[in-house]
Order: structure tokens, then C-alpha cells, then sequence
């Protein structure tokens, strides 16, 4: 299936490393002029040594005005990427204020603001638009010493929904990828321990983890055109782990 975004402009975000650096390769691969959105300066300038032609931007999700002041200066958006995620892991009785606030700064808030930012310019160019939200399918079902986390990625999946609804009727599209543990190297540190690999990796169906590649096919294929009648979904990329 041939997919160009030849003439395209996308906005990636936690571009630096793991999915969304991933992704930004695939987008410049794919012939679209990429904007690489990270809060890390390190993680900016290897991508940017990596792949010259990407447009990088250093900014602070965590912070709403910088992160609207960052995006709105940017030249319209026709694909946008909201990948940037913070978790950290604790149960209920365990969770302190910072960690509920860095997970919807981070994993909600910033979705919020990045995706008003650019539908604004998309609105008033009258321009189709793509945005994929990726989520987790711990937004979809109960994961243990996840509370903050899913609590979060719920809150995505509902972003998708209510942007689908409203955005629709301009041709701007939104929808989530909700992956499982994948193999990036957060991933493999989060679950390093064997056992509790292993108990994980028994519910998914398929008997692996998803590789990067996994996600990122999927992001480009609903970026793209060949998805112009999805709308509004929330798609699992986790083996089967939520269908049982």
C-alpha cells in the first residue's frame, strides 16, 4: 500500500526517542517535512545530526504557555502526532500530588493545548487534517499499580472521541493507537523484572510485546489517506491483551 505525505507538514511530539523519534523517521521517510517536538535538548540535536532536514523544537509539554507559544508559531499543521507521555507507577495509597499532576500535565493537558494550537491554522486555511493520539490499552482496561496512568490514558481516549466529533465536520481527523508494553528502551526498563514480564506477556494472545515498528505502521496508516473513513477510533496495537 503506497503512502506519501509528499507536501505535508507534521507535528510529532516526545520526538526525542522511543515511538516519536521513530515516527518523525518514517514521516521524513514518507516525504512529509517534520517538526520534532522534545522537551530534551540532547534527544533534539542527535535527531537533528541524524536527519538534517527535521525541524526541531525544545519545549516543556508540562508547561501550557510555553507549549502555546511554542506551537502556535509554528506554520500550519496538517498531521499532528501527540506522543509525548510521562508515567511512573505506584498504587493507590501511594500516589503523591506531583505524580497526578506531571501524568495529566503531560499525558492530557498538553494534548489539549498542542491539538487547539494547530487546528486553529488548520481551520482558518480550510485544510483536511490528521491527528493520532497514542494512548495505551491501559486507558482501556485495569492495569496494576496503574491508577495515575490509566486514569490518563482514559482521559486520551476520550480526547480522540470528543475531537472526532467536533473536528470531523472540517475533515480533521482524530483517532488513538493504544499500544502494549512495547520494546523501546522505557519499555524494557519498565519491565525488566522476568516475572512480571512474563505474567504480562501470557495475557496478550500473541506472546510478544509490540516492537516500535508495530506502532508506527499504525500511526502512519491512520495519519494517511488510505484511513479517510476512520474516524473517532480507538484502536488497540496490543497483540489481542484487550479482547480477552
Amino acid at each position: 500500500m503506497d503512502i506519501s505525505f509528499k507536501g505535508k507538514r507534521a507535528l510529532v511530539t516526545g520526538a526525542g526517542r522511543g515511538i516519536g523519534r521513530d515516527t518523525v523517521k518514517r514521516l521524513v521517510k514518507l516525504g512529509a517535512h517534520v517538526v520534532a517536538l522534545s522537551k530534551t535538548k540532547e534527544n533534539l540535536d542527535t535527531l537533528k545530526a541524524e536527519i538534517p532536514e527535521v525541524e526541531v523544537v525544545q519545549c516543556d509539554l508540562a508547561n501550557w504557555e510555553e507549549t502555546r507559544k511554542a506551537v502556535s508559531s509554528l506554520e500550519t499543521i496538517d498531521l499532528l502526532v501527540n506522543n509525548a507521555a510521562y508515567a511512573k507507577l505506584d498504587p493507590i495509597g501511594e500516589v503523591d500530588e506531583k505524580t497526578c499532576d506531571l501524568h495529566f500535565d503531560i499525558n492530557v493537558k498538553s494534548i489539549i493545548n498542542v491539538t487547539q494550537e494547530v487546528i486553529k491554522k488548520l481551520k482558518a486555511a480550510g485544510k483536511p487534517g490528521s491527528i493520532v493520539n497514542v494512548s495505551s490499552q491501559a486507558g482501556m482496561v485495569a492495569l496494576q499499580d496503574h491508577v495515575a496512568y490509566c486514569a490518563s490514558k482514559g482521559a486520551v481516549d476520550q480526547i480522540t472521541r470528543v475531537s472526532a466529533l467536533e473536528l470531523g465536520p472540517f475533515n480533521i481527523r482524530c483517532n488513538s493507537v493504544n499500544p502494549t508494553v512495547v520494546e523501546t528502551d522505557m519499555g524494557k526498563r519498565g519491565w525488566a523484572d522476568p516475572a512480571k514480564r512474563q505474567w504480562m506477556m501470557e495475557k496478550i494472545p500473541l506472546r510478544r510485546f509490540a516492537d516500535v515498528d508495530d506502532v508506527v505502521d499504525t500511526i502512519v496508516y491512520l495519519l494517511s489517506d488510505r484511513s479517510a473513513m476512520i474516524n473517532g477510533v480507538i484502536l488497540p496495537v496490543d497483540g489481542g491483551f484487550t479482547a480477552c
